[in-house]
């Protein structure tokens, strides 16, 4: 294609001078003619320039042998600039002090600071980076090689790296290859040949010599070339062995009326393998160990620690040495990393230090988890900004109780006074009664699914269901409804319960909470509440039932416009129903649930553990009101790199500006805008041919 792609730049540049040259005669006869008083006006600025710079000269030349210097320079046919340089520009094999590359003018150059390696292949990656200085124009995959040795390492491989999760391309992340096969090359050694993904995910290694390797991505934040468990990584499961196959085609170069010109054969060579694909996931790992600990008000100590706890500490309270045994009330995070002990005892409160003895697991410099036992002081000393706002809410009551004196004096007297503002004033001016905090989580309209939700202040140590009054609207009249207890929502938030009832669907309730009925640890108790609500109706919805065929457990997730979830429901007998949805527009995402929890599960390379496979629907779906859709799916018709829709991709590619002015132009003409092409030449990663075995896809060679 290069050799093609030659020629047709030669037929153009004959073409170009031929009409240059045309152009300067007749412009010359045009002014002999011109009588001698003409003014000359300025020429127009011409058409906008989208042709990227191109390169005139090296030094070395592209594809030197035996280079005994420590500087490149490459020359260019305009002024060019470097652009995101940290992140798009490599050099392999990989350096330890970064060589300086600058751009001045027409040229650019590259001057190492390591010693170069004798019998070596060097490959100086730009990418994109290169762009010209006036109209911002890209040369795009420039990459300049050359050799100290007496031989060019002419092998490559390539393919894309793909978020596991989320299908995100990995943009601007390291692709690098190991010789040595041992697992722990990955984790103790620096990669040997490396590559960075372009905006696509997409990535090519070059340089390579015959042989077998394991291929790793790496998002690379401390700069190491190796993996730390706490980097973005992925790796392939096979070995690659880097190959070179040759084939011939017919390339036509057309005049430029549309007609043909010349019909050229080609060799090319197809560089193996081409489509690769790296699956790129965090093991969330975080080392165990307590973070902080704290006394954020009088009656909460607080624990934190640095990763999710299975084993609760064990803690024994020191001092005060009299105190209840049953102290505290505990409210956790999910995933348990952070624990706050709600203190019951009275005591314990009212003291200045609580001194703890705390027994809890961390894991110690060789990665093992084990027992430490600890001493803690929880002291508290009331913060100063509490401490005002005291003093200045109790100067403003006893301010309106001085002037609710001298009503009442007033009044006494039989002088004429405001009886509202006497009200008014009895209200603000006495100490107000410590009540517990009650807020509906949701009120007005209900969806069909949902429930009546109520959050308090603080843990709640009793109901009183007598005291709660629900009532259903039928016609004009309110009928009375058993009311069940709350329920707490989850088994670790002490400050949320919900009301166990199904509410039938376009139906009007009320529900009626006197004072008194919640009672806190602390014997606080509600003020009188309520609220009124009706819930939906069935046409209100729209139901999806999605069949796909699965090879075992799998989840499909309905998806919102900012890839959020929605909602998740399993794959039964290749079925996914989607019941009562809010119209709106939609997408799915399906994982292949290996372990059965019915959640997405990351990956680990100690363990050579791949994240759980994820799959994209690659089309927007519109569910209507009052309306019911199958939709078929096959996870496999479309490549991975493909399906996640564009809409709701967050790591889209740059958009060149030559592909702007299309754009531009084919909307001003009502045509559909094309697909900006790849240095891959597919509309997948690879050949777009696709096994569903993605791991080893690579091996189905044309």
């Amino acid at each position: 294609m290069r050799e093609v792609s030659g020629k047709i730049r030669h037929l153009w540049h004959v073409h170009v001078a031929i009409r240059v040259v045309a152009s300067v005669l007749l412009a010359y006869v045009f002014l002999l003619l011109l009588p001698s008083c003409a003014n000359i006006g300025s020429p127009e600025g011409g058409p906008r320039d989208y042709t990227p710079p191109e390169v005139v000269k090296t030094s070395p030349e592209m594809g030197a042998l035996n280079f005994k210097g420590n500087k490149v320079e490459i020359n260019f046919d305009e002024i060019v600039n470097i652009k995101d340089q940290q992140k798009k520009v490599v050099v392999s094999p990989v350096q330890h002090d970064m060589p300086i590359i600058r751009s001045l003018g027409k040229k650019i150059t590259v001057e190492f600071r390591d010693t170069m390696r004798p019998e070596t292949t060097y490959v100086i990656d730009f990418s994109n980076a290169i762009e010209d200085n006036n109209e911002g124009n890209q040369l795009d995959g420039y990459a300049f090689t050359f050799s100290t040795g007496d031989e060019i390492d002419s092998l490559r491989v390539s393919g894309i790296v793909l978020n596991a999760h989320n299908l995100e391309p990995a943009q601007h992340v390291l692709v690098g290859l190991h010789s040595n096969l041992n697992d722990s090359a990955f984790t103790k050694l620096p990669f040997e040949r490396i590559t960075r993904t372009n905006d696509r995910g997409q990535f090519v290694i070059m340089g390579l010599k015959p042989g077998k390797y394991h291929i790793f991505a790496l998002n690379d934040v401390d700069g190491d070339y190796r993996m730390a468990r706490t980097e973005d990584v992925a790796f392939f499961d096979g070995i690659v062995e880097p190959m070179a196959t040759t084939f011939a085609s017919q390339d036509t170069i057309f005049t430029f009326d549309h007609q043909v010109d010349t019909v050229i054969e080609a060799v090319h060579t197809d560089f193996l393998p081409n489509n690769i694909l790296l699956s790129m996931f965090n093991e969330q790992y975080k080392s165990l160990y307590l973070k902080t600990v704290g006394r954020p008000s009088a009656n909460k100590l607080h624990f934190l620690f640095g990763a999710p706890v299975d084993t609760l500490p064990q803690l024994e309270i020191l001092r005060p040495a009299v105190h209840a045994s049953d102290w505290y009330r505990l409210e956790r995070t999910a995933r348990s990393d952070s624990l706050t002990y709600w203190l019951t005892d009275s005591a314990l409160i009212k003291s200045d230090t609580i001194t703890v003895a705390a027994r809890y697991l961390r894991v110690d410099s060789a990665d093992n988890v084990n027992w430490y036992q600890d001493t803690i002081h929880f002291g508290y000393t009331k913060p100063q900004y509490l401490i005002k706002r005291e003093q200045d809410e109790r100067k403003e009551r006893e301010q309106k109780a001085k002037r609710l004196e001298e009503l009442r004096n007033k009044q006494a007297q039989g002088k004429e006074v405001d009886s509202d503002e006497i009200k008014d004033l009895e209200k603000e001016s006495a100490e107000p009664e410590p009540r517990l905090k009650m807020e509906f989580v949701k009120k007005g309209t209900l969806e069909v699914y949902d429930t009546v939700k109520v959050k308090f202040d603080a843990p709640v140590a009793a109901w009183d269901s007598h005291a709660m009054r629900l009532e259903m609207q039928r016609d004009s009249l309110w009928i009375p409804l058993t009311v069940p207890d709350f329920v707490p929502d989850n088994d670790y938030d002490l400050m949320t319960y919900r009301l166990p009832l199904t509410f039938s669907p376009d139906s009007s309730y009320r529900l009626i909470v006197d004072p008194g009925a919640v009672t806190s640890i602390y014997g606080l108790k509600n003020d009188s509440t309520g609220m009124e609500f009706k819930v939906k109706a069935l046409e209100e919805y729209a139901n999806m039932l999605v069949h796909v065929n699965v090879p075992y457990h799998a989840f499909i997730e309905l998806l919102d416009g900012s890839d959020k979830v929605v909602r998740t429901v399993p794959v039964v007998n290749g079925k996914a129903d989607f019941v009562n949805v809010i119209p709106n527009t939609y997408y799915l995402r399906l994982t292949l649930d290996a372990n059965d929890n019915g959640k997405w599960d990351t990956g680990n390379y100690a363990l050579h553990l791949q994240p759980e496979e994820v799959y994209y629907y690659p089309k927007a779906l519109k569910l209507r009101r009052n309306w019911d859709m199958d939709q078929q799916w096959n996870i496999y018709e479309t490549a991975l790199d493909l399906q996640k829709p564009h809409a709701i991709k967050k790591n889209k590619p740059e958009e060149k500006k030559n592909k702007l002015e299309q754009k531009s132009k084919q909307g001003k003409n009502g045509t559909d805008e094309e697909e900006e092409e790849d240095e891959f030449n597919s509309t997948g990663f690879g050949n777009a041919t696709y096994s569903g075995n993605r791991y080893r896809d690579y091996q189905n060679n044309r």
